[in-house]
Formats: C-alpha cells, sequence, structure tokens
C-alpha cells in the first residue's frame, strides 16, 4: 500500500468524525429544544411522545460517542501500522475501515430519520 492509501483512509476517518461531532452538536440543540416543547404538554400520548424522542437523543448521542471513538482508535490503528518496519495497512485494517463507513452509513441513516420524526412531532403539537 501507498502513502497516498493511507492519507486517504486517514482523511476519510478524520472526515466521519467531523460529520459525527456535527451530529452531536445538532442532536444535543434537538434535545435541548424538546424539553422546551415538552414544558408546554399535558397530553399523555404526547408525553409518551417526548419520552420516546428524548430516549431516542439519548440513544443515539451514546452511538455518536462510541462511533467517533471506533473511528479514533481505528485511525491511530493506521498510524502505527503505516509506520511499523512494513509499512503497509494490513488487509484486516482495510476489512476494519470498511465495516467503520457501513456503521458510520446506517448510524447516519438512523439519525436522519430520528430528525425527520422530532420534525414532524414539532410540527403535529403546533
Amino acid at each position: 500500500m501507498v502513502t497516498t492509501d493511507v492519507a486517504q483512509l486517514a482523511g476519510e476517518c478524520n472526515a466521519w468524525r467531523d460529520t459525527l461531532r456535527s451530529r452531536r452538536n445538532e442532536f444535543t440543540h434537538l434535545k435541548a429544544r424538546l424539553q422546551e416543547v415538552a414544558s408546554r404538554q399535558t397530553h399523555r400520548d404526547v408525553l409518551l411522545e417526548v419520552e420516546h424522542l428524548y430516549n431516542q437523543f439519548h440513544i443515539q448521542l451514546i452511538n455518536i460517542h462510541d462511533l467517533k471513538q471506533s473511528v479514533k482508535a481505528h485511525e491511530r490503528k493506521i498510524a502505527t501500522e503505516n509506520t511499523s518496519p512494513e509499512g503497509q495497512v494490513t488487509d484486516e485494517t482495510l476489512a476494519e475501515h470498511e465495516n467503520l463507513f457501513d456503521s458510520f452509513q446506517h448510524l447516519e441513516h438512523t439519525l436522519q430519520e430520528v430528525s425527520d420524526e422530532f420534525d414532524q412531532f414539532v410540527v403535529a403539537v403546533r
């Protein structure tokens, strides 16, 4: 593997972490907005939906954190392998990179669904 491939892998990891950081900020903001909307609600069904969304935000923030940490560890592994005597990233690490990308895409899809669900909820309770 040539150095540019390692740079590409590291660049992808950085891009994923930046996106996850941005999504963490977005979900933290949505969680605060949910608390604001919830403070004006008294209907049981609405409060159940508030609880569901609050739990989803909490779970997804944990998922964001966990994936971000996995990407960071993977990036360190790439750097370590690149500086090893062989100077190459192993096939196992490349497979891990693909798995992380799949996890990233899956989480992005889930985050979008939760965000859309929140938007629909806010419109419904206005």
